[in-house]
């Protein structure tokens, strides 16, 4: 079979679209013939050796293809529980940029009706963290505001629908004017300039001086205090992730003055797929697709993910 696989560490040019052995299911598993694989910062990382995993890897956490011995349209949840821990497609084993993938049998659910190969490869990895954040840690009420940073990358993306979904108040934020204009046209009440405006006056205009009750966090040292400042009173920040690095001033006295929640979130449980899933079979959420690219440009398609300039997911378009 064809597959994107590394080597060795580095930037975009360490992949390889290669010939890979076919995988052998074990007892328990089941072959997927894949025809899309979406992109995930977790690829990045891996690919630059954070973290370190064996070589040869075929990389990709999300997918979506055909059920080889049923010929069923299947979507993959990506996070395979081992008790306690979750070890995630592409990271722990190969993963999906590839034709054929071999996954346990449970890890596998049917397209829902109306959606692509591509948007259904686009949801699974960051609508299972996004709802693990907003529904099961943060216990995200009807008519709440939640902030999120970064709109156009995927965790926020599908916080966002989420958050919608669940008759939440939105305020997003990017450094692009025409991401912004993205966003109101999908329904977000309140989009602010974080390069250009105040965030913490406008945040504060919006909500009539009270704050945001949910911070979706995942930028780190850049927007931390920008978080601290944001939320309201008795507040909820979610953390999934520090893209902007792991240390930043941690202004304590903020977190006990304001008597804040500070919850940590990573991936999710099968019960948080399928709240997802649930979600978007319904239609009340939706996966947002940026750009497909050919499994063999898989390169293109990381540059476009680390300059940030996708709006939803990007995705690998695997051939029959």
């Amino acid at each position: 079979m064809k597959a994107i696989r590394i080597h060795e560490d580095g930037g975009p040019e360490v992949l390889r679209y290669e010939d890979a052995p076919d995988p052998e299911p074990a007892p328990g598993e089941v072959l997927v013939e894949l025809r899309a694989s979406a992109l995930n910062h977790l690829d990045i990382w891996v690919r630059k050796g954070l973290p370190s995993v064996p070589k040869p890897r075929i990389l990709g956490a999300d997918g979506a293809g055909i059920r080889v011995d049923t010929g069923e349209r299947v979507v993959i949840n990506p996070g395979i529980e081992h008790g306690d821990v979750v070890h995630v497609i592409g990271e722990h084993g190969d993963g999906t940029n590839a034709e054929l993938i071999a996954v346990p049998e449970a890890q596998v659910y049917p397209i829902p009706d109306g959606l692509s190969f591509e948007q259904a490869a686009a949801f699974p990895l960051v609508f299972e963290t996004a709802y693990r954040m907003l529904v099961t840690r943060a216990r995200l009420l009807e008519g709440e505001w939640v902030f999120l940073w970064g709109i156009g990358g995927g965790v926020s993306t599908a916080a966002f629908a989420i958050a919608k979904a669940l008759g939440a108040r939105t305020i997003v934020t990017s450094s692009s004017d025409a991401k912004l204009a993205r966003a109101r046209d999908l329904g977000a009440d309140v989009t602010i300039n974080h390069a250009s405006e105040d965030v913490k006056a406008a945040v504060r205009e919006a909500t009539g001086g009270k704050g945001a009750d949910i911070v979706v966090e995942h930028v780190g040292e850049a927007t931390w205090r920008t978080s601290l400042d944001v939320v309201r009173p008795r507040g909820r920040i979610t953390v999934c992730g520090a893209t902007s690095g792991p240390n930043p001033p941690a202004a304590l006295h903020r977190i006990w003055w304001k008597q804040l929640d500070v919850l940590g979130s990573t991936m999710g449980t099968r019960q948080d797929f399928e709240g997802a899933y649930e979600l978007v079979a319904s239609g009340r959420a939706a996966p947002l697709v940026d750009e497909v690219f050919p499994l063999s440009e898989a390169a293109a398609a990381h540059t476009r993910l680390e300059a940030g300039d996708q709006m939803g997911k990007i995705v690998l378009r695997i051939p029959d």
